[in-house]
């Protein structure tokens, strides 16, 4: 696309061509207003489209052959090690990393902040796909996906947290769809859709608000099932919740400065000059918050320690691996937010966000496999099972790039 912009080719950004009178049909309206031959073409030159060509052709038939043969297939999983990365991943990672929905959309429509007005759409995206995909990776590792109503209409289980934590996510989904419902409405051309939706935004806003704190907790609250098996230092019967909560917040800040970044190298043709010229400026917005969660839940996993008498442990080579996580996922990008924020250095901020959300993944992964069962032996993913983690979220990324191509959510819509 970059070379078709470079050759004075705009894309699809209203309902009208340039000439202000011949309408844009559906077609050409996703494929983005090019021809159907200048577009496989643009396709065939990018060499990503063929690393995801590869990625897919290897993981679509071991997806399938995962429903056809079971899920010892693709896994390793057992009674002790009951979930892997399809849940160490595709669940436990992949929610916070999705929670800059609720955050950025509390933040323009409740708070009034309109200048994040720019990022509140791209916010809302980065949400409501990963908490779809979560959901993906959830069905393929339980398998049976056309059963998913049993557990919540049929068979209900109120007392179970997982009950809880499938109904939060289930009714998050549908608020985030319609939170994006106006970006869609714009491009389709249905103004009172988006005026009825506009109508009630604040309502959907403070449900996401609820919904969200809600199940980000009872993520961690699922492992007060098991204080046996989680080493304790990522265990604390008390501060579980809290602490899963208050990482989803830095978290989903972080990623979105990663998202955020990745447009304005990779899809610039795409950003109008409001995306282009705000971005540094909310970068460092953005890092001022995430610092803050950073340092508070820095603060919550010593008084975690603190208040379970675990000291002993840290002497360990568990205890070698937890500040070894502390400190890369925590402390070093707080440090590099500091300065990042005091000297107004975006680009030093957003180094800080990818290192945070590697330091989130990090934490997660520990929690739900690395220190899962420290007492027994090291579980070690199969080669199946990463293969099917990889293509999932190679479709993550595809869908995220196709609908961030035609959306009106790095640029606004002309009409």
């Amino acid at each position: 696309m970059n070379k078709f912009v470079a050759d004075g080719f705009s894309p699809v950004v209203s309902h009208t061509k340039e000439d202000g009178k011949t309408k844009w049909t559906l077609k050409e309206k996703l494929l983005l207003g090019l021809s159907p031959s200048d577009y496989i073409a643009q396709m065939i030159r990018n060499p990503f489209n063929w690393l995801f060509a590869f990625i897919f052709a290897i993981g679509f038939p071991l997806i399938g052959l995962r429903f056809i043969k079971g899920l010892s297939f693709v896994t390793h999983s057992s009674y002790d090690y009951p979930w892997g990365l399809f849940l160490g991943w595709g669940l436990f990672t992949m929610v916070p990393l999705s929670a800059s929905g609720f955050m950025l959309g509390t933040t323009v429509e409740v708070f009034g902040r309109k200048d994040f007005k720019p990022i509140e759409r791209l916010a809302l995206l980065n949400g409501l796909l990963g908490y779809f995909f979560a959901v993906v990776f959830l069905q393929v590792d339980l398998g049976q996906p056309w059963r998913l109503v049993y557990p919540m209409f049929v068979s209900l289980g109120p007392q179970a947290v997982l009950f809880l934590v499938a109904w939060h996510v289930a009714t998050y989904l549908s608020v985030q769809v319609a939170e994006l419902v106006p970006a869609f409405s714009e491009w389709f051309g249905l103004p009172k859709t988006k005026k009825f939706i506009k109508s009630m935004i604040v309502g959907l806003t403070i449900s996401g608000i609820i919904l969200s704190t809600l199940h980000q907790g009872a993520l961690g609250a699922l492992f007060t099932y098991a204080p046996g098996k989680l080493h304790p230092l990522w265990y604390s019967s008390t501060f579980q919740w809290f602490h899963f909560f208050c990482s989803s917040i830095f978290a989903g800040l972080c990623m979105l400065i990663v998202v955020s970044t990745l447009c304005k190298t990779f899809m610039a043709w795409r950003c109008d000059a409001n995306f282009m010229n705000n971005i540094d400026k909310l970068t460092i917005s953005l890092s001022k918050g995430a610092s803050m969660a950073l340092i508070t839940y820095l603060i919550i996993k010593i008084l975690g320690v603190a208040h379970d008498n675990d000291w002993e442990y840290l002497v360990s080579g568990w205890g070698q691996w937890f500040f070894i996580e502390l400190l890369v996922g925590v402390i070093i990008p707080l440090l590099l937010f500091t300065v990042a924020i005091k000297g107004n250095n975006a680009n030093l901020a957003r180094f800080a966000a990818l290192v945070a959300v590697f330091g989130i993944a990090l934490n997660r992964l520990n929690t739900a496999l690395i220190a899962f069962n420290w007492q027994l032996y090291q579980e070690i993913p199969h080669p199946r099972e990463i293969g099917i983690v990889i293509t999932i979220y190679t479709l993550y990324i595809v869908t995220y790039r196709f609908i961030l191509a035609r959306l009106p959510l790095l640029y606004t819509w002309k009409d």
